[in-house]
């Protein structure tokens, strides 16, 4: 009965067609394979209850509140070899996308005047700490014209408490 259901579980999420199965049998160790889909549109499925799950573990819960404009220090583990090292990466935060576990941000800083952008996974083990330098005031979720911006007129202003 559960390989039917995953078989036909398989089946919805490759095709993208809406299929309601019987709740009451449609769990695999007390885990719900999903629940009922209904009006959903296009990029806006629900996640397998059995992948929220697993993944539910590995979230992190001491990631500060952050957004676009911030300035941040992330420290970052850098592994050469055996050896096993911290690198700071500080600069302003241009965009941060996804959710759960595969969420992520993008900084950006200027290092002998060149432009240098590095994206982190948001619960990545490999970050040991994120650090919010500074709250910036902008008007939007992806700050992508700064790459075209130079020196002074790249800055942002700090908002205000």
């Amino acid at each position: 009965m559960a390989a039917n259901l995953v078989k036909n579980f398989i089946f919805t999420r490759i095709t993208g067609h809406a299929k309601l199965i019987d709740c009451d049998t449609s769990h695999i160790n007390g885990i719900p394979l999903f629940g009922m889909i209904m009006n959903v549109g296009k990029g806006e499925r629900p996640m397998n209850p059995l992948i929220q799950e697993i993944t539910k573990k590995q979230l992190r819960d001491d990631i500060p509140d952050f957004r676009a404009g911030d300035n941040v220090r992330v420290h970052a583990k850098i592994v050469e070899g055996e050896r096993e090292r911290i690198q700071l990466f500080e600069g302003v935060v241009i965009k941060r996308r996804g959710v759960g576990i595969s969420a992520t941000y993008t900084v950006r800083k200027i290092s002998n005047g060149v432009g240098v952008e590095r994206t982190f996974p948001l619960h990545s083990p490999r970050v040991e700490k994120i650090e919010v330098t500074r709250h910036g005031q902008v008007r939007r979720a992806k700050l992508y014209y700064l790459r075209a911006l130079r020196g002074k007129a790249a800055r942002i202003r700090e908002k205000r408490r």
